[in-house]
């Protein structure tokens, strides 16, 4: 066991020498209007830096980085150092994790405001590898850990997001264990759905850059059973679909229904990873 462990993490560190560097900028201290970098980020009120003060987020915004990457390069390798944490800007990326035997768990997905590697010790517990190009905010953990004493409304809102990532954890034991496939589908379309409109964007489009093996992996079903829920979902009008990769929701008190949510309403835990 354990050497197919170490067999894992050595082919892990082969893709990343293999694969092409990112683009890493250091960030102005002011933009082209006079603004903080970090005050006119447009996913700022929804991550932690929303409850920062203006002389907190100029603090943050001397220790980051933009940082972008390509569709397919790897954010995060599990089982390396933790030293980095990042902010998603833009894009879309999934998190995973690689069993003894090479099989892969994909754990979540990863949106524009969701926060990557935060770890609760010195080793990132999964990978997280890009969906579409993307750009983030790249913080060194050991600076931000620094600052906790100094701006404590920083700690409190990285403690609510641990929470709301175990709170996410444990919806998705509920998921795996008790939904069927149809419910388990109209619950990813449904997050995936409320979480657009937590970024404040409108209608009822949903951008799926993942495909569908992709999301029977996250969701523990084949990839036909996956198929088959969504040509289910298409000839019941609950959903129609946009091309491979955008899924328009039609009905979502019938997903709500389906997914068992306790308030058709509200928002289900979300994990930021």
């Amino acid at each position: 066991m354990k050497a197919s462990t170490d067999q894992v993490l050595k082919q892990s560190r082969v893709q990343r020498l293999e694969q092409t560097p990112t683009s890493e900028l250091p960030r102005p201290s002011r933009n082209a209007r006079g603004e903080s970098p970090c005050a006119a980020c447009p996913v700022r009120d929804m991550n932690v830096c929303g409850a920062l003060t203006d002389t907190d987020l100029a603090t943050m915004n001397a220790i980051s980085t933009d940082k972008t990457f390509e569709r397919d390069q790897t954010l995060i390798w599990e089982g390396e150092a933790a030293g980095e944490f990042f902010i998603v800007s833009e894009g879309v990326a999934k998190v995973f994790k690689l069993l003894p035997d090479g099989r892969r768990q994909i754990t979540g997905f990863l949106y524009p405001s969701d926060i990557v590697g935060l770890a609760s010790n010195e080793r990132y517990a999964y990978t997280a590898q890009a969906l579409t190009p993307m750009r983030v905010c790249r913080f060194p953990r050991s600076k931000v850990l620094e600052l906790f004493d100094e701006m404590p409304v920083l700690c409190r809102k990285v403690c609510c997001v641990a929470s709301n990532e175990l709170a996410a954890a444990q919806d998705q034991m509920v998921l795996l264990g008790r939904k069927n496939a149809a419910e388990r589908l109209a619950s990813f379309l449904l997050l995936l759905l409320r979480r657009k409109h937590l970024r404040g964007e409108e209608g009822q489009a949903i951008d799926t850059p993942m495909t569908r093996a992709e999301i029977a992996d996250h969701l523990g079903l084949t990839t036909e059973t996956v198929s088959r829920t969504v040509t289910q979902f298409r000839k019941l009008g609950h959903i129609e679909l946009d091309g491979p990769h955008h899924i328009l929701v039609r009905d979502e008190p019938a997903l709500a229904d389906l997914a068992a949510f306790d308030d058709p309403d509200g928002l289900p835990h979300t994990a930021s990873f």
